[in-house]
């Protein structure tokens, strides 16, 4: 297929939604002895399909170079466990999964969430392309597959006797490149009365959100219900039920189940959120068009908050080290000269930098060394988190500055 077609519907791709300039990937943080060497940048311009209505980036990378060693460890963040805690308490009791039931986890990252199934008993298997993640995974005792998901592993697993009762993938479908060739193999290995779930970012949130920073690499795809509908549909499954969560800025956990399961019907939900999102205009590529004005604003605003907090001689750091800091980081072109450093919980970054930008990421104590008058959320989407774990800058008179969907300080 050509690279500026549709990864769905494979039509030509003519129309732009949003572009961010150049941009590195946005998990690739950089060591201390790699700040001479040269640093890859990519377009980061998504475009829209004006037949599917499928918001896209091109794919530059290969998906092996950005997710065979990942930087991403979920368990590091106490909210998204409570998350998936909840989503396994829901799980069991909606489908009465049990010890002979069979719970598959795409893009199953440390074990962050089969660990909740393995602590009642039910036998699960997680699929994981990261091998230095899936190692972590392993060594708590839940077995995983280090491969990419599509239709080749999928008939695999149903070969060796293996299909799903349940199976999910949170955050992985935006991440797909090939996204037929993804839904194809959950089609494969589903049980015939088996229930899908998928969590991923909503279109329509993240607009409404601005949430640009969201848009990086990683994403390939930024989808809507209406289109979600449509993939899925193409390859006989049907989506019978859908919750608005509020992680990850406004989310979708959509429920899919095959065409052909007639147990299942189609909740009021679906109904509500396709007639929703056909009245705010996802059907019209003005629409769409009315998005990159919104993100000009925001990259203003911030630059003139930074300016005029420079100028007054105040010190800005920044809290976290996520992908999404990163794109409006590089996207506002705000370096060293506005943000002194970040700091991150995961080790992993600690005593690196942030890509594009040279920003180093220290621990979290580093704060309390330097006491800056402004914390920047780069991680907005955890925002009362940690304003609670760092409530303790406002003894010094600190405090927190939020920069999505528009600056606002918290003091």
């Amino acid at each position: 297929m050509n690279s500026s077609c549709c990864r769905f519907c494979g039509s030509l791709l003519r129309h732009s939604f949003v572009d961010l300039g150049m941009s590195p990937l946005c998990e690739s943080y950089i060591t201390p002895a790699q700040l001479n060497q040269m640093e890859p940048f990519y377009p980061l311009h998504v475009y829209v399909c004006d037949r599917c209505f499928l918001v896209q980036l091109l794919e530059y990378v290969s998906p092996s170079d950005i997710f065979s060693h990942y930087a991403y460890f979920s368990s590091y963040s106490d909210t998204w466990l409570q998350h998936v805690r909840d989503y396994t308490e829901k799980m069991v009791g909606r489908w009465g999964l049990h010890e002979q039931s069979q719970v598959v986890e795409i893009a199953s990252n440390d074990g962050y969430l089969l660990q909740y199934f393995v602590a009642q008993g039910i036998p699960v298997l997680g699929i994981e392309p990261a091998a230095n993640v899936a190692k972590v995974a392993r060594e708590k005792g839940i077995p995983t597959l280090v491969k990419f998901f599509g239709q080749q592993t999928a008939r695999e697993l149903v070969a060796k006797g293996n299909q799903a009762d349940l199976l999910l993938g949170n955050n992985v479908l935006a991440h797909v490149p090939d996204l037929n060739d993804f839904v194809a193999g959950m089609k494969i290995l589903l049980k015939p009365e088996g229930v899908i779930t998928m969590e991923f970012p909503h279109l329509m949130r993240l607009m409404e959100g601005n949430q640009f920073d969201t848009i990086y690499h990683e994403h390939f795809s930024y989808l809507s219900f209406l289109t979600v509908e449509k993939v899925f549909a193409t390859h006989g499954l049907t989506i019978f039920d859908v919750e608005q969560l509020s992680t990850h800025g406004g989310s979708l956990r959509i429920y899919v189940s095959h065409a052909e399961d007639t147990s299942k019907s189609i909740s009021q939900q679906v109904r509500a959120l396709r007639s929703e999102e056909k009245a705010a205009g996802f059907t019209t590529l003005e629409h769409y068009f009315s998005f990159a004005q919104k993100v000009k604003e925001t990259k203003f605003k911030l630059l003139d908050f930074l300016i005029t907090a420079k100028r007054q001689g105040k010190s800005v750091v920044g809290y976290g080290a996520p992908g999404k800091g990163n794109t409006l980081l590089n996207f506002c072109g705000i370096r060293t000269d506005f943000i002194e450093y970040t700091v991150d919980r995961s080790s992993f970054k600690q005593g690196k930098l942030l890509p594009g930008t040279h920003i180093p990421i220290f621990h979290p104590n580093k704060i309390l060394e330097t006491k800056p008058d402004y914390l920047l959320i780069l991680p907005w989407n955890l925002q009362d988190e940690i304003m609670e774990q760092m409530a303790y800058i406002r003894d010094w008179g600190g405090k927190f500055v939020v920069p999505i969907p528009e600056v606002i300080v918290y003091s």
